[in-house]
């Protein structure tokens, strides 16, 4: 059975900085984070695909937010800087079981759901 285990959630004042680390139990394909704040729906945040690593984000984060894998850990991780208020949200780790293709960017392509780290950026 497949398990992604997240870490690294808290609250943080508005400009600063958390890491979010999620391991996996068994190499995966891509690997990204999702979020959900309240009365929203989920919305895609970044993903990395499995090789040669190439990265995606929702403009909102891009150059704020870097996602990375290490591949023998099977962890992937998303350093946050520069977190604003509305990047409050409960931040989910997605595994996908197979090939993306291009819709990484995409929910349905992810079979596998940590249980969520709660982010909070307090203005």
């Amino acid at each position: 059975q497949v398990q992604l285990v997240e870490s690294g959630g808290g609250l943080v004042q508005a400009g600063g900085s958390l890491r979010l680390s999620c391991a996996a139990s068994v190499s995966l394909y891509a690997m990204g984070w999702f979020r959900q704040a309240p009365g929203k729906e989920r919305e895609f945040v970044a993903a990395i695909a499995l090789t040669p690593g190439t990265t995606f984000y929702v403009d909102s984060v891009e150059g704020r937010f870097t996602i990375a894998r290490d591949n023998a850990k099977s962890t992937v991780y998303l350093e946050m800087n520069s977190l604003k208020p509305e990047d409050t949200a409960v931040y989910v780790c997605a595994a996908a079981g197979g090939p993306t293709g291009w819709g990484i960017k995409s929910a349905d392509e992810y079979g596998y759901w940590g249980q969520g780290t709660q982010v909070t950026v307090s203005s």
